[in-house]
């Protein structure tokens, strides 16, 4: 009897197991097959991103950040990213690093520019705007008010 409800429960924790394995294949870009192609976005700040990412265009998400590094020359950030092969940005595309609404998520808004040349795998997006600290804005304008009041 013991044999048998041992056998049951390993069995259950497997199938338990199983349907994670499943859920996490199923909702992440592995099941959908977007391999993609890689480009890299240079900030000044790149706060608040991090791997897994979105990146948008349009509002809609057409790829994940990879990979991020700090260049040790000019120490800026150095943000790779993953597009869907079927989306194509013109050369001169701009990234933002913005949020959801007021305290939300983080993510990569591209803006594609007007360009004829398309990015190719490993092509560097120039033109970004960093993350910007919403604190530190707030701790700015309060510190200054109280400065002007002296």
């Amino acid at each position: 009897m013991n044999n048998l409800v041992e056998t049951i429960i390993g069995t259950l924790v497997l199938a338990v197991a199983a349907a994670f394995a499943w859920y996490v294949y199923a909702t992440t870009d592995i099941a959908h097959g977007r391999s993609g192609y890689v480009i890299k976005a240079i900030f000044d700040n790149a706060s608040g991103v991090n791997i897994g990412t979105d990146v948008r265009l349009a509002g809609i998400k057409v790829g994940s950040v990879i990979g991020q590094k700090l260049d040790q020359e000019n120490y800026q950030a150095i943000i790779s990213m993953t597009i869907e092969r079927g989306v194509k940005l013109p050369e001169d595309t701009s990234a933002k690093i913005t949020t959801d609404g007021l305290l939300g998520d983080k993510y990569i808004a591209l803006d594609p520019g007007g360009s004829d040349i398309m990015l190719k795998d490993g092509g560097v997006l120039d033109n970004t705007q960093s993350s910007i600290d919403l604190w530190a804005l707030v701790n700015e304008y309060l510190f200054k008010k109280e400065e002007k009041s002296k």
